[in-house]
């Protein structure tokens, strides 16, 4: 099962969301919802308000609140914590006891956003233009998303391979892109990281044009190793990661010895990106 977050915009308010592929469901951040509908004024607000909500609804045996989960969201300071969340089906239900002129267009707004999903599932073309979208809202610049792009393609069939050659998902899918990334880069994925300040982020959305580069040249080249070889599981991967690996850490020593200087850099997305709001990234 894989639940992945994403920010979703209202208004230009944020609503924290998590897509479960095995429930195929959205689920949104009650207390963001509420923020959204109440117009409050801060965090904090918005939490004592669903408290009370909560607790109002409890007591009147309501059914929905109960039943409602807890999933780990990222905070305003980034760290990850308990969050309370709701299905389509119990935010409509939460939001009729909200009194706010904003409810209609609220419900909406979440209907088209699971409408969304589920047309992307049935064409992956269209998550690409979502990602896209959602890219230049941040602040990335078009040579970079169209980089970024391509290695989520180059990414997919990757981990095809792996699948179609026995590779189980989780650790082993971890350990083979381990294996990747420290033969063209010196580091592990979690040296990396660290090696760029990061914590939660993602590592490839705080890449350079130079870094994903790279990184797409090593994994495409394990991907067609893999078809050449047909190794078979995750012992006869490991080879063909590290090989893929060696492919891009060629390019970059010959790049290296040209510019005189390391291409693996520390900098990361917060170092370059737009501020948000910038006229340049609306849509």
């Amino acid at each position: 099962m894989t639940k992945k977050e994403a920010l979703q915009l209202f208004e230009q308010k944020k609503v924290r969301t998590v897509w479960d592929d095995q429930e195929e469901k959205w689920y949104f951040s009650i207390v963001d919802v509420c923020d959204v509908l109440t117009d409050s004024k801060d965090a904090l607000t918005s939490r004592k308000y669903w408290n009370k909500l909560k607790q109002r609804l409890k007591d009147e045996g309501n059914e929905t609140v109960t039943n409602c989960h807890q999933l780990k969201l990222r905070a305003a300071d980034g760290k990850m914590r308990m969050t309370d969340v709701a299905d389509t089906e119990q935010l409509f239900r939460i939001i009729q006891s909200i009194p706010s002129p904003k409810a209609e267009p609220f419900k909406q707004w979440m209907a088209q956003v699971a409408s969304q999903r589920l047309d992307q599932m049935q064409d992956p073309e269209l998550s690409i233009d979502q990602a896209i979208v959602d890219y230049k809202r941040l602040g990335y610049s078009d040579a970079w998303i169209n980089q970024r792009i391509k290695s989520i393609e180059v990414r997919k069939e990757l981990t095809d391979e792996w699948k179609r050659t026995g590779v189980q998902e989780g650790l082993e899918y971890a350990s083979l892109t381990d294996i990747i990334t420290r033969e063209w880069s010196g580091f592990t994925t979690k040296q990396y990281k660290n090696y760029k300040g990061l914590k939660k982020e993602n590592l490839r959305d705080n890449m350079t044009n130079l870094e994903i580069a790279l990184n797409i040249l090593a994994e495409a080249s394990a991907a067609e190793l893999s078809k050449q070889r047909d190794p078979k599981g995750f012992r006869g991967q490991k080879q063909v990661a590290k090989d893929g690996g060696s492919v891009a850490k060629a390019a970059r020593t010959q790049l290296e010895n040209q510019l005189g200087r390391s291409v693996i850099s520390p900098s990361k997305a917060s170092d370059y990106l737009l501020p948000e709001g910038t006229k340049e990234i609306e849509e």
